[in-house]
Order: C-alpha cells, then structure tokens, then sequence
C-alpha cells in the first residue's frame, strides 16, 4: 500500500466531513439537547410546582388532623421531618439525587383541609365532587370509620394520573396510620422508628493504592457513559462509511478515483479519514460535558466530607477508551465499507447493514450482568468475542480493571480480527465498487473474497 495515496484520500474525506455545516450542528446540536433533556425538565418541575388542595374526610376522628399537619408545608429547619413521611429511616446526607429532589419539591405541594363528618355521607360526597369539578378542589381523601383495620383510604379526584402526587400521600397516610396502632398496641412510635433504623452500606473501592471510600453510583453512571458513548458512535460512523461509500459509487465518481489510488488505499484512507473525524466529534462532545459538568461538580464538592475521595477518570481509562473506540470503528466499518461497495443504494445495503447492528446491540444485553459481576465466566468470555470487545472490555475497565492477561487477550484476539476484517472487506471492496446491475448473491460475495 502507497501511504501517501492512502494519506491524500484521508485528508480528503476528514475535511469533507469537518467543513460541513451538518457535522457541526450534529457536533454542537447533539450535547446541547442531551444537556435540555436532563436540565429544562428539572427546571419546568420547579416552575410548575402548584399546592394541591385536598379535603380529608375522616370518619375514624383520629387520622385527618395529623395527615394535615403532616402535609403542611413545614419550615426548612423542620423541613426534614415533616417532608420525610413513611422514610423515617432516611438518614442526612444518604439520600440520592431522586429524593433530594422530591425533598426540595414537597415544601408547597399540599394545602389540605380537614372536613368534619355529615350525618350523610353520600350527599357529602356529593358536594365534594361538585367542588372538585368546579375547580374549588384539586382532590378530597375519605377515611373511613374502619380504615386503620381495612388499610384502605379512597382518593377521589378529575384526574387520577398524577401518580407522583398519589405516593406521596399515600406514605403519608401509611405513617400516620403506623404511628396509631403503634400506639393503641402500648408501643412508643418514635422509640421503634430508631430500632427500625435502616443501616446504610458505605463501599470502599480497592486499587493498588489502598481502599477508598466510592458510591456504587459514580461508578455505574461512568461505566454507563462510556458504554453508550462508545455505542452511540459506532453505530454512526460505522453507517456513515456505507452511505459514503454508496454515494460514491452510485455517481460514479470512484471510477475516476481507481485509476490513480488502488482500491485498499482508498478503502484504508476513507477509514482513516472518517476515523478521525469521529474522533474530533468525540473530543468536541467529551470537552463540552466537562464544560457542562465542572459547575455541578465544584458546587458538590463542598458537600463532600474531606475523608471522601471523588471518582476520578484516570489517564489510563482515557487511552483504553481511544484505543477501543479505534478498534471498534475498524471492526465495524470495514464491514460496513465492504456491504456499501456491494450494493447499488442504501435500501438495498441496509437489509444487510441489519445483521452488523445485531453485533452492536448484543453487547447491550450483556450490560447489567457485567456490570453486577465483571468478573463471572460469562462477563470475561463475551468481553473477549472481538465483536463484543470494544463495548464489553471498555465497560469492565471502567467498573474495575481485569486481569493484565484478560485485557491484553482481548486487544490482541480483537486486533488479530480487525486485520482480517481489512482483508476481507478490502476484497469484496475491490470488485464491488465497480459492480452495479444487481444485487450480488452470498455466492457471488464469497467468490470476491476468493479471488479479488
């Protein structure tokens, strides 16, 4: 192969990329909306909290007065207790991001108002519906004389949806009701709140350094990221070299491009080419999550105790991922190249692009087993299947580094395979991108493979 053939056609195809308008707005696009879809929501949640007037009804005239002072919105110094309804055991700083959250959302939610018992329950009812539909009311509660023995208690309102609204009062009035029999068996409610304590787990991360303390959650939303990163790019860039390759032959344009550059140099330089543009979007979207991230994490780290140590991403984690990626991209896109080459449009081309996607997706089934049990037989094996390499052993390296001998098998297993893959992808790409008429048949490909 003439490198600088080979070269002349990467630069080519890496500045058609990086000087089009769509590569950018995908570049700068793409992580702004993933920032909107986990910021905007957050924020019109915020925007949108409403009290939500309620009338109880309680016929036991025991249940009602405390579910109302329950819910009441409580000052921030007793915000704690009064917003931590049947989660007594929830203990400061042990909450995740979804609770924080609710904690935050639950100050104003409830304005609720204790309605005496009539003599007539139906026409009680009645009213009650009227002053919901009427827009007075968002929901009336009835509490039954029997309630603390059936443990039921009916919701009445226009829209029963809101189911977020519903388990909130729902452990409200499970705590209350607790809190009773507790009481009519002779037990002392708060006495058994502390002998019920819930014990918190703290996990400590070993590496060769020593233990340090770690949350599960750290680890999995980076092992997550990486994965679906990884994933996510793939899969793009692997069908962008088929519909460039298609492009290409369709009008006629690589008929000119032959007869100066050999068919492996082209294929070798529009890989390399398109590789690298890969690689610049990665380094585009990896520097703008930090953008978006660094506040949140300068802002968290005061609220981190001195004897914490924050997950780092380390140096070596990034070249496993660069490494990865860039066997991965070689692996699928040669083929992709090859199926490009040996159609005649991407209608034809995607009913075969079909099965290298199960390739990309069959990794995702293995994702909670490995991530449960990096080290079981099934975790090390598929990571080791060159297919599966790139995504399975970049997964593994971020939750907890194999065995120096797993990691270097897999690199050279899915190397070894890469190579051949060039091979045979440069055969069928040779002969198929100056075919066209029909659809070849698997004889027909295997006959390129042969004797290109």
């Amino acid at each position: 192969m003439r490198v600088r053939q080979a070269f002349v056609v990467a630069q080519r195809e890496y500045l058609a990329r990086v000087k089009s308008l769509g590569f950018w707005l995908a570049t700068i696009v793409l992580p702004l909306f993933l920032a909107a879809i986990g910021i905007l929501p957050t924020l019109f949640l915020f925007k949108s909290v409403s009290a939500h007037r309620v009338a109880v009804v309680d016929r036991t005239g025991e249940l009602g007065a405390e579910l109302a002072t329950r819910l009441a919105p409580a000052p921030e110094a007793a915000a704690p207790a009064a917003q931590t309804a049947g989660k007594a055991e929830a203990e400061p700083g042990t909450e995740g991001f979804e609770q924080q959250l609710e904690r935050q959302l639950e100050a104003a939610r409830f304005e609720v108002t204790v309605e005496p018992a009539a003599a007539d329950p139906e026409a009680q009812q009645a009213e009650l519906n009227r002053r919901v539909l009427e827009g007075e009311l968002d929901a009336w509660i009835w509490i039954a004389g029997d309630a603390l023995e059936s443990s039921r208690v009916e919701y009445h309102a226009a829209s029963v949806s809101n189911f977020i609204t519903q388990d909130r009062l729902q452990d409200a009035l499970t705590a209350v009701a607790r809190e009773h029999r507790y009481r009519n068996a002779g037990l002392d409610p708060e006495q058994i709140r502390e002998l019920a304590r819930r014990v918190r787990m703290t996990t400590f991360r070993i590496t060769e350094e020593g233990g340090e303390e770690e949350g599960a959650e750290a680890g999995l939303i980076l092992a997550y990221a990486l994965f679906f990163l990884l994933y996510m790019v793939l899969v793009f860039y692997g069908q962008q070299v088929m519909n460039g390759v298609i492009e290409e032959k369709s009008s006629r344009i690589v008929e000119v491009v032959v007869s100066t550059v050999r068919p492996f140099e082209l294929l070798m330089g529009k890989l390399l080419g398109i590789c690298c543009a890969a690689l610049t979007q990665l380094a585009v979207w990896l520097g703008t999550m930090v953008a978006f991230t660094l506040p949140g994490v300068v802002s968290a780290m005061a609220w981190i105790p001195e004897d914490v140590d924050v997950p780092s991403i380390s140096a070596g984690l990034i070249v496993h991922f660069v490494l990865l990626f860039l066997l991965g991209f070689f692996v699928f896109s040669t083929v992709y190249a090859a199926i490009g080459s040996a159609f005649n449009n991407v209608q034809e081309a995607q009913q075969w692009a079909g099965f290298i996607v199960i390739f990309l997706v069959a990794p995702v089934l293995f994702f909670w087993m490995v991530i449960n049990d990096p080290d079981s037989t099934v975790s090390v094996v598929a990571s080791l299947i060159p297919f599966f390499t790139p995504l399975l052993m970049m997964l593994r390296i971020a939750i907890k580094t194999p065995p120096f001998w797993q990691v270097a098998l897999g690199y050279l297993l899915t190397t070894a395979f890469t190579l051949g893959m060039i091979w045979l992808s440069a055969r069928v790409y040779r002969t198929g991108i100056l075919m066209y008429g029909k659809k070849p048949t698997l004889k027909e490909l295997w006959r390129w493979m042969r004797y290109a």
